[in-house]
């Protein structure tokens, strides 16, 4: 294979659609864009505007409240968790916090805290350090022998 025979696999690359080149090319003159008004110039940018009808976000009444000071938490399943012992990505005879999740690369990042959650089975002997946990994934860590110490309030 020399330098000149590289090319691009068949189909991968298009060419570009050619605007404004006479009538013949199928896009010329207004360049498919129609015929004037606002949406034919440039530069135009005007998502939720109904023509001067009042708009439906805001006819539509505000609904709720949005707490800025909520504490927001890492979900982790115990499935999950226990994927990674398997795979040898965490330590089952350690202590399992947000670090040890962190660096496992079971969680992105901790944010406020890590809560558990029962979804799937644990089979190995865990102690856990985290935030939070659902009831039954504090029964299902127990029964497999385990111990989980919760962080914060936000046990239940």
């Amino acid at each position: 294979m020399k330098l000149n025979e590289i090319k691009d696999n068949e189909g991968s690359t298009k060419n570009r659609k050619r605007l404004g080149r006479g009538i013949g090319s199928g896009s010329g003159k207004t360049a498919g864009r129609g015929v004037k008004g606002q949406k034919a110039r440039s530069g135009v940018a005007i998502n939720g505007f109904e023509g001067g009808q009042m708009p439906i976000y805001r006819r539509l009444p505000k609904r709720g409240f949005n707490n800025i000071f909520a504490s927001e938490f890492v979900v982790v399943s115990l499935g999950r968790i226990q994927t990674a012992i398997d795979a040898k990505k965490l330590d089952a005879s350690k202590t399992v916090d947000a670090a040890a999740l962190k660096a496992a690369g079971v969680i992105r990042r901790e944010k406020d805290g890590v809560r558990v959650l029962a979804d799937g089975e644990l089979k190995a002997k865990v102690k856990f350090e985290v935030a939070g946990a659902s009831k039954p994934a504090i029964e299902k860590i127990e029964k497999a022998g385990g111990t989980i110490k919760l962080l914060s309030a936000a046990a239940e």
